[in-house]
């Protein structure tokens, strides 16, 4: 019988648009087939004087999300993240030193990763933040200059990706995974659905 041949399926149109460049969201969102329109935002990601890491990572994916919806007919997702370590928010490095001060002040121990989803549609501005817990190993001086060696931590807030090559740092988790990849899959899906954006899009269902 002679092999029947398809033309290749066309891509789901987007259902979503991402206001964020990073290339982990998208992944993630396309995990769970969502097809989106990537929109980078640029806000002041600066934290207000006394602001609490929870209420600093939610306004910022709220304001991502609203800054985002603007020229677009689509629901739109914004995100933040922040590492979290005795109350400091700990950004992404400014160089190779600040970078093994943050690495150094997780090793042996455990932080908070905070990440929050804000979701703009027809039902308002929907959010949601998650807490994971990570506990870290004990990290030799020499494995983070190693580290910063291969050009991961650069722009990876508190100095490393779970989802790379640090992963060998990280003894367990307590909490969401994908939340510290850099977005709450599980949160995300029900914001979504209450938004009415569809999951699992197949462009060819024949």
């Amino acid at each position: 019988m002679a092999a029947i041949h398809r033309p290749p399926a066309a891509p789901c149109p987007p259902v979503l648009c991402l206001a964020s460049a990073s290339p982990r969201r998208r992944e993630l969102l396309a995990s769970i087939g969502v097809a989106v329109e990537v929109r980078p935002v640029d806000i002041d990601e600066t934290p207000r004087p006394g602001e609490a890491a929870v209420a600093y990572v939610t306004r910022l994916a709220r304001e991502k999300a609203c800054a985002g919806a603007r020229g677009t007919t689509l629901p739109t997702l914004g995100s933040d993240t922040a590492v979290v370590c005795d109350g400091e928010i700990l950004g992404k490095p400014r160089d190779q030193a600040h970078a093994a001060a943050m690495l150094g002040s997780l090793s042996g121990r455990d932080h908070e990763v905070l990440t929050a989803v804000a979701v703009s549609g027809p039902a308002g501005v929907l959010e949601r933040c998650v807490t994971t817990r990570v506990v870290m190993r004990e990290i030799a001086a020499a494995e983070i200059d190693a580290y910063w060696a291969t050009g991961e931590p650069a722009d990876k807030a508190g100095g490393y990706a779970i989802q790379g090559l640090a992963a060998v740092f990280v003894a367990r988790i307590e909490g969401s995974h994908s939340a510290v990849v850099g977005l709450p899959l599980f949160e995300t899906a029900e914001l979504l659905a209450r938004q009415g954006v569809p999951l699992w899009c197949r462009a060819d269902s024949r």
